[in-house]
């Protein structure tokens, strides 16, 4: 780890001249210098009044940054087939998020289950073919290029009404898929 270069970041983020923050842990402007280019190493003491003038923590500082995965490949979806149906998870491990998108595939006259009542909201696109959106008994219709959205407190299911494949991305708030 680059201590020195981490602690001139830091530095640098809240706007300090390196004899800002000499000045702020009773150290030299010199010394300071010194630890951005490593060319000394602070002692415990000396790197806690540091990183407390910097407003962090040994912990945090410590801590290693996990790089956040934000992209997805087709490889990683998890795909489950059922009775007419192609669920495809496209973000692995989503239920640990706010949201969970899937991406379902449906033949001609299938549907999904019927979801029970729960907290959140549901937000789907329809990518291709003619589906229905059945909440409460009501049914409402959807084409391509169409989305939906509603809360999720009554119970509600997706069928497919058209003669060919329905194809569309449905999202869920909180994760329940």
């Amino acid at each position: 780890m680059e201590l020195g270069a981490k602690l001139r970041d830091m530095r640098q983020r809240k706007n300090l001249t390196q004899e800002e923050l000499a000045d702020r842990c009773e150290l030299t402007k010199g010394y300071i210098s010194q630890l951005e280019n490593d060319l000394t190493s602070p002692s415990i003491a000396t790197l806690c009044d540091l990183l407390n003038a910097l407003g962090s923590n040994l912990a945090d500082f410590f801590r290693a940054d996990a790089e956040e995965k934000i992209v997805f490949s087709e490889e990683e979806f998890i795909e489950k087939q059922s009775d007419g149906m192609i669920w495809n998870w496209v973000i692995p491990n989503a239920q640990k998020n706010m949201m969970e998108p899937v991406l379902v595939v449906l033949e001609p006259g299938a549907s999904t289950q019927p979801d029970f009542p729960h907290e959140g909201e549901e937000f789907g696109f329809v990518l291709e073919g003619k589906i229905a959106i059945v909440r409460a008994e009501k049914s409402q219709t959807a084409k391509k290029g169409e989305s939906f959205y509603f809360t999720a407190d009554k119970e509600h299911y997706i069928l497919n009404k058209g003669k060919g494949k329905a194809k569309f991305l449905w999202i869920s708030t909180p994760p329940n898929f």
